[in-house]
């Protein structure tokens, strides 16, 4: 590994744009979700194996015991974060609830194995029994990360599952992997934080399995699951987006850990084809609705976009592991732009309510969820407070809760910065030297991002500030306590300062957070012809709200209207402005024609535009996030 994560002990979110957010989910989303848990029964669901009931009153779907483990994992990581005690009495509680439910060989599941279930293990294609223990693997990881002292048992119930997974499925066993990628990392992580070396042996097996055939093949083929070509012989993540996410993730962590460059280079090189053919502006992965899938090189459709809120979780696990192993920081612009445009914009203001699907261009206005009542899992109009199929709500609290370890990494010759928000940095150096420093930011609203060096340093070490690559005219400042100044151009990548850091030594690094048309590569059909508004690594869009404002009502479809690009977009009055026109269309018996002329219709107007992550906030709207050059 390249760089070492530091973690929640070393890196604390003190504010801003993520601060804000991690307030949030801990005081409105964890509950929300404990509350919709208890309520459909998922939670109850262990009772009732506990004491013997099933599979009489089960509810929720195959893989709804997963849910209960991400929430345990999204409070793990808040514990760890901010130590609530009594969020800490409630994370006991549910253990507790769970623990009553294991078998005495360590089995743990609420679908198969009694009298009138299925047996254990007979579907492993769509039976999510290896899926799910991941999940509980990762909660118990949390857990010992962040309270490795801890008595209330969750780390003993999945060494026990995680036994009975090895022996059963280990080189001796079982040649078979399971439909839904999760127990790779998951194992990967339970083995670093227990020193059991055969759990990250399993999770390589795993992997190395995925590919040869081992699981039935379905109407959407093989490829869904990744069991179509094996893992170092692909060139670019295929089949359902979150499975292929998270099995990325774990085969990068199997890499590393086995020091297997051949695996780490197949992995770089399908990381690489992906983004540069299938990923989305906003950072979302996944254009095809009937299997939550990638599609080919270049069908993108914003309309259809799929782009599911756990895909972009997937994707940022796979993408974090890669910065790790190589160190190369357009990971952490990608992990940047999942998190502000996806991750975002799923949970609503008030962090009781999600989109499960991203689209970047709502045609028809939606129709407000009912608080009530679980909803359809791809209705994307309007957030809803809870889905039949509702992995993407703890999927998201997690993320949040975890979210300082994805903010600065450490090697021996000193500590770099990846994500930018208010933060505390303290860590010491493998030879002992200690770094300590706080972050200063309102970014991304502002792009200054001033780091606050805290104590002397005996000797020299290195700090290294991300430089996005959106970011052409960067530059950088060292303001020391004592002597000049020092300033200098810094071009997208990384931007270094060497020196032996003094008590009250300033760095600064001034990004261009000025609004920017982006274009798309002309091989984007469905966006050909269409411009986008970025502003920092947040992705804008016209929703109908502003244009009906703007026009005084007499324009409420973004349909109707395309972008003048003669006319750059401005800041005005702290928000993003471009200059629209009316699309010059007219309704005909047949909707093809002669080319319209290249001048727009009608004097133009100026609408503001919303940040992505903020849109359908105001009531059904139309959206749009790519908009159509006007006269074109």
């Amino acid at each position: 590994m390249t760089l070492r994560p530091l973690g929640l002990d070393e890196v604390t979110i003190t504010g801003g744009f993520w601060g804000h957010r991690q307030h949030v989910n801990a005081t409105a989303t964890l509950p929300h979700i404990e509350h919709w848990l208890e309520r459909e029964g998922w939670l109850g669901n262990f009772d009732l194996a506990a004491a013997g009931r099933l599979p009489d009153g089960r509810r929720g779907r195959e893989f709804s015991d997963s849910e209960v483990y991400k929430l345990l994992e999204a409070m793990a990581w808040e514990i760890g974060r901010a130590g609530d005690p009594a969020l800490d009495a409630r994370f006991r509680a549910i253990v507790a609830r769970v623990a009553a439910a294991q078998e005495p060989d360590g089995y743990l599941g609420t679908v198969f194995g009694r009298p009138g279930q299925p047996p254990r293990w007979t579907d492993l294609e769509w039976g999510h029994e290896l899926y799910c223990l991941g999940h509980l693997f990762q909660a118990a990881a949390a857990r010992a990360t962040t309270r490795p002292d801890a008595d209330d048992g969750l780390l003993g119930v999945a060494r026990r599952a995680a036994d009975l997974v090895c022996e059963l499925f280990g080189p001796a066993g079982r040649d078979a992997v399971c439909g839904h990628a999760e127990i790779e990392p998951a194992l990967v992580a339970l083995g670093r934080a227990t020193g059991e070396g055969r759990y990250i042996d399993q999770a390589a097996l795993f992997v190395e399995r995925r590919g040869r055939g081992a699981l039935a093949d379905i109407e959407f083929g093989r490829a869904y699951y990744q069991d179509d070509v094996p893992v170092r012989e692909a060139t670019v993540l295929r089949g359902h987006a979150v499975r292929a996410g998270y099995l990325s993730a774990g085969a990068v962590d199997v890499a590393v850990e086995r020091g297997d460059d051949e695996l780490l280079a197949a992995l770089a090189r399908q990381w690489d084809n992906t983004v540069a053919r299938r990923t989305y502006l906003t950072g979302g992965q996944g254009s095809h609705h009937q299997d939550e899938a990638f599609g080919q090189d270049w069908v993108l459709p914003p309309d259809r976009a799929y782009s599911e809120t756990c895909a972009g979780v997937g994707s940022i696990m796979f993408s974090w592991r890669l910065l790790l192993a190589t160190g190369r920081p357009q990971h952490a612009d990608l992990v940047e732009r999942t998190l502000f445009n996806v991750v975002a914009t799923s949970p609503s203001e008030a962090g009781t309510a999600f989109f499960y699907t991203n689209t970047l261009h709502q045609r028809v206005p939606g129709t407000a969820a009912r608080g009530d009542e679980v909803s359809p899992r791809a209705s994307s109009s309007l957030r809803a407070p809870w889905f039949a199929v509702s992995c993407c709500p703890p999927n998201v609290a997690r993320t949040l809760a975890g979210l300082a370890r994805y903010v600065a990494t450490a090697d021996d010759d000193g500590v770099q910065l990846h994500q930018y928000t208010p933060a505390t940095v303290r860590t010491t150096l493998p030879d002992g030297r200690p770094i300590a420093f706080d972050v200063e930011t309102d970014y991304p609203r502002d792009g200054v991002v001033r780091v606050h060096v805290r104590g002397d340093s005996a000797a020299p070490w290195t700090l290294t500030l991300r430089v996005p690559a959106w970011a052409s005219g960067a530059r950088l400042r060292v303001l020391p306590a004592a002597g000049e100044p020092a300033e200098r151009d810094v071009e997208p990548g990384s931007a270094t300062v060497h020196r032996a850091f003094a008590d009250g030594d300033v760095v600064e690094l001034h990004l261009p957070v000025a609004p920017r048309l982006t274009a798309a590569d002309p091989r984007i059909d469905a966006v050909r012809g269409c411009l986008a508004v970025e502003r920092g690594p947040e992705v804008l869009c016209l929703e109908s709200v502003d244009l009906a404002a703007a026009t005084d009502g007499q324009v409420d479809d973004v349909a109707d209207v395309g972008i003048d690009p003669s006319v750059p977009p401005r800041e005005v009055d702290g928000a993003v402005v471009v200059r629209l026109r009316a699309a010059g269309a007219k309704d005909a018996a047949w909707p093809y024609g002669a080319p319209p002329s290249p001048n727009g219709v009608g004097d133009g107007v100026d609408v503001a535009l919303v940040a992505y992550h903020d849109w359908a906030e105001r009531g059904p709207s139309t959206m749009r996030v790519w908009m159509p050059i006007a006269g074109e």
